[in-house]
């Protein structure tokens, strides 16, 4: 008798509900912040440029913490560190209103406190909702994930305008502190990460083991490298196309929320083909609609390379994770998504550093077209490097012990 398929409703139990609760209640603050610092910085004196290195401090923060807490979370008591993270994040995001009069330094301080308190919380989730499912059901889990990502930061932009313009500038980072507090908690109700593999071999990953997933971090990063080329060079897109800028707004919705479309249909059943080659599949199409947007006349071209590149990125981003998964052992993979998501940040940050320069050299669509040639490349470079590494799992053993025997 074949075997039923799995589908979304095994994901219904009230230890994953819990956990979607938490994981809302986490990433909304995230997803809100940096542009909540713009709105609470427009009416000081430092105005939009302060706004700017606030949210440049937080998101170094979320780099910085990142690596530095994920990697402490194979130590065990993984909740209580992640709940620790979050309410220090709270308190950081309920400050900052409360003393936006304050000298500049103090508020890049907190603002870096900010994004690096709660920075491994993003991998610490991940890893403890693909610990609490089948194997079988860890695709399906990690698209509801990164369906649920895409709705969050769909919402995010129009809430955050929404509060800072009708209740008070500094209402969403309130909400903010408030939504980080009540997922700090709420982790305690949530039951302790278990890991799988044996006792003698779940040892703090070393910087060795970690770094074995570079192919998978470097093809993370030129994805969202790519799209955020897309995101950032919107505005001057449509100006040189004489189209209102006030699409950006819209057009960033529809692809975040596409996004969320495709990760919910890539989990509906199984794909043929390993999750590498699915990955290489996916961020070439995904290459195609963005190029599109360059190719393709006015506001409706755009919107149709932004939506179905939306469709494709958000597959691209759950097989890297599964790939990640497949190519760590266990008791790496907190730390590894934690070291991914600082990457992905590293990325998104060079990328908007590029932009700026190369929208003063050549027109957006050249721009858009040339972090396609660096995706591309940088793309083939990984997909070499885990073609080399592909048969070594099957020739040695799934705990990559000699990882973590370095000179």
């Amino acid at each position: 008798m074949p075997v039923a398929e799995p589908r979304y409703r095994d994901l219904m139990s009230r230890e994953l509900l819990l956990w979607a609760l938490i994981s809302l209640a986490s990433k909304a603050p995230v997803a809100m912040t940096p542009l909540a610092l713009v709105f609470l910085s427009r009416e000081s004196p430092g105005g939009y440029t302060l706004g700017a290195g606030l949210a440049s401090a937080y998101v170094l923060g979320e780099v910085v913490g990142a690596p530095v807490l994920g990697t402490r979370l194979a130590h065990g008591r993984m909740r209580q560190q992640l709940s620790a993270g979050l309410m220090v994040g709270a308190l950081a995001f309920g400050t900052l209103p409360l003393v936006r009069s304050a000298p500049s330094p103090v508020l890049i301080a907190l603002a870096f406190l900010a994004g690096a308190a709660p920075a491994a919380c993003p991998g610490g989730m991940r890893s403890a909702l693909t610990r609490s499912v089948a194997d079988n059901m860890v695709p399906r889990a990690l698209s509801a994930e990164a369906t649920l990502t895409q709705i969050i930061w769909a919402a995010a932009p129009g809430l955050v305008v929404l509060l800072a313009l009708q209740v008070h500038p500094g209402a969403p980072l309130m909400l903010g502190a408030l939504l980080a507090a009540t997922a700090s908690l709420l982790l305690f109700r949530l039951p302790e990460p278990q890991a799988s593999e044996p006792a003698k071999n779940a040892t703090a990953p070393t910087t060795r083991t970690l770094l074995s997933g570079w192919p998978v971090y470097l093809t993370s990063a030129a994805a969202m490298a790519m799209l955020a080329t897309a995101e950032l060079v919107l505005p001057a897109l449509l100006e040189d196309r004489h189209i209102s800028v006030s699409w950006s707004g819209p057009l960033l919705a529809g692809f975040a929320l596409a996004s969320a479309v495709g990760a919910f249909c890539y989990g509906l059943r199984t794909w043929p083909g390993s999750v590498r080659a699915q990955s290489l599949v996916l961020l070439t199409v995904t290459v195609g609609c963005v190029c599109l947007i360059t190719l393709l006349p006015g506001l409706a071209g755009i919107a149709a390379g932004l939506l179905l590149a939306g469709v494709f990125q958000s597959g691209v981003m759950v097989t890297r994770n599964l790939s990640l998964r497949e190519r760590l052992p266990e008791h790496a993979h907190a730390a590894a998504y934690s070291v991914m998501y600082a990457v992905q940040g590293v990325g998104y940050s060079l990328t908007a550093s590029l932009s700026a320069v190369v929208l003063d050299l050549a027109t957006p669509s050249a721009a858009i077209l040339g972090g396609v040639a660096i995706t591309l490349l940088i793309t083939a470079v990984s997909a070499i490097a885990e073609r080399g590494a592909a048969s070594r799992p099957a020739a040695e053993p799934p705990t990559l012990a000699d990882a973590d025997h370095g000179p």
